[in-house]
């Protein structure tokens, strides 16, 4: 029997995503961002001791048929004017875009968005990789709910400022006014990777920045509505939705996650 969304807002769960979902009832979550394993076959472990298991047995396979699992829960869980946001990287992102295509139908596919950072080290065998992938569906395309945002400033030679502040050109037809907010965001963005002596640093592998999980959050939801995060890691995406005035909830499989992810929200 399916629990009330009430016992689950405010809390992060120790637990198997796919139980902890599949006890919510039908319809009850706004918005969905997930940073699931990226399938590197690898052990992720940090000097603090934290880690996570990200090996493969199946390949590639076993990893497409978690992931679309998981998916064909979010898909119930998610109202109709709700979306999901998939963080991938390079390995699995064209895999994914197709099994998740399956899931959500491909007219509901929104965004491949790239999120672009400069980090130490270059390669000399191919193009250093400094990006993720972010996949992006809706529910129902049209239903959706997405608000615009800008950031950065215009790439305009000759920009000046009227009496209110507001930034313009100078053209034949007389001024040309540029929002003051900057320009609208594309699906490139380009954010700072959390450095190791970044002061959001708690320690977990993959922590991600709180800037990014804001720019999900304000573009996809509002205040009040839910927010759900299956694989919350250390806690940042509900952190974020707490501090934007979000309901939220999160679960994730390691004690160790949850019980950062827990100090973090302040929560016992």
């Amino acid at each position: 029997m399916n629990r009330a969304l009430a016992d689950y807002l405010g809390r992060v769960e120790c637990a198997e995503n796919l139980q902890w979902a599949a006890d919510l009832p039908d319809a009850c979550i706004d918005l969905v961002y997930i940073d699931p394993p990226f399938m590197t076959n690898k052990v992720r472990l940090q000097a603090a001791g934290l880690s996570y298991d990200d090996r493969w047995a199946g390949g590639v396979e076993s990893f497409v048929e978690f992931i679309s699992e998981r998916m064909v829960a979010i898909h119930r869980l998610l109202r109709s004017s709700g979306s999901v946001y998939v963080h991938l990287d390079q390995r699995t992102s064209h895999y994914i875009k197709v099994a998740v295509d399956r899931v959500f139908g491909a007219e509901n596919f929104l965004n491949e968005i790239i999120w672009s950072y400069r980090t130490g080290g270059t390669s000399r065998r191919w193009f250093a990789r400094k990006h993720d992938t972010i996949l992006v569906w809706a529910k129902e395309l049209g239903k959706h709910t997405f608000n615009v945002q800008r950031d950065g400033e215009f790439r305009t030679d000759g920009l000046k400022y009227d009496e209110k502040g507001h930034p313009y050109k100078v053209t034949r037809k007389g001024r040309l006014h540029f929002n003051p907010a900057g320009p609208v965001l594309t699906d490139v963005w380009e954010l700072p990777f959390l450095s190791t002596v970044s002061r959001e640093r708690v320690g977990y592998p993959s922590q991600k920045p709180e800037a990014l999980l804001e720019r999900i959050i304000e573009a996809s939801s509002v205040p009040g509505e839910v927010v759900a995060d299956l694989f919350c890691g250390s806690g940042t995406t509900l952190v974020v939705a707490n501090r934007l005035g979000r309901r939220w909830l999160g679960c994730d499989a390691s004690a160790e996650a949850v019980k950062v992810a827990r100090g973090r929200l302040g929560l016992s």
